[in-house]
């Protein structure tokens, strides 16, 4: 029993310099969170929303007076400057590569989306005093695609990602035109189908998940396609019977719109 009083008291004292040997040891810092890279190339897909109105115009030209009076003219023209809003649903796909310099991010993207914009207005309005009949103005306007290429400038706080873009951007501006009335059974109709660049601008947060390659972003653009038109003579009386190819029409659309979308994108290592 002595001796193992002995041998207990040995090893209960070899414990004790042991965990005061350790007391005085550097305690080691913290681990610190990784530091988020956003540069790299990335896939990704987006869905939104276009809110926008489109602006269409119906115009008599050269001469003013040669089938309507001068008096019908000015109202007419009137009645076919329309503005009507073209809400409509987003979406698609999206490409970009990232260049990080510190907490500045370059870079560029591009996107090819479906922007299902469509807007018509039907009007009807008597002739003035003194003529018979009125006429009416149907008139449509409609874009089915989007495609952007943007640079992109941001600052990074870690994983956030704020940034400002705009550049190029494409879609097909697609308008109808029907012209009657009941005077004379007129007619004239015209169409526009083009594909048309303008620009595109705006800005948006990403958040990055760390630790794994997926992001999600919230994004604003405005696009502006300024103005597409086209020139008719294909007037006819009387059912189609008369030409009256000294009367001419100029027909125009005005397409512009604020896009506000969410999307994902996958880093690729």
């Amino acid at each position: 029993m002595k001796k193992f009083a002995t041998f207990a008291a040995a090893i209960a004292a070899f414990g004790f310099v042991n965990a005061a040997s350790a007391a005085d040891m550097p305690t080691k810092a913290p681990m610190m969170a990784p530091v988020y890279n956003w540069s790299g190339w990335y896939v990704g897909f987006n869905a939104g929303a276009a809110v926008d109105p489109a602006h269409v115009q119906t115009t008599t030209l050269n001469p003013p007076a040669s089938y309507f009076t001068v008096t019908s003219a000015t109202p007419f023209n009137a009645a076919g400057d329309q503005t009507f809003h073209t809400p409509g649903f987003t979406g698609g796909i999206q490409a970009g590569y990232n260049w990080q310099m510190n907490n500045t991010v370059l870079g560029i993207e591009t996107d090819f989306n479906y922007m299902g914009l469509k807007g018509s207005s039907t009007i009807s309005n008597p002739y003035p005093t003194g003529i018979l009949g009125g006429y009416t103005l149907s008139q449509s306007v409609k874009t089915d695609w989007l495609f952007t290429l943007r640079p992109r400038l941001g600052w990074a706080a870690n994983n956030w990602l704020f940034y400002v873009t705009g550049g190029l951007a494409v879609t097909r501006i697609k308008a109808d035109y029907l012209f009657t009335d009941t005077n004379s059974a007129a007619n004239e109709s015209a169409s526009i189908n083009k594909t048309k660049a303008g620009w595109a601008l705006g800005g948006g947060v990403e958040y990055g998940i760390v630790g794994g390659p997926w992001s999600v972003k919230a994004e604003y653009l405005h696009v502006d396609f300024s103005t597409v038109s086209t020139t008719s003579s294909n007037l006819t009386l009387g059912g189609g019977t008369i030409a009256v190819p000294t009367q001419t029409f100029t027909h125009s659309a005005k397409l512009s719109d604020d896009i506000v979308r969410v999307g994902v994108n996958y880093k690729l290592h």
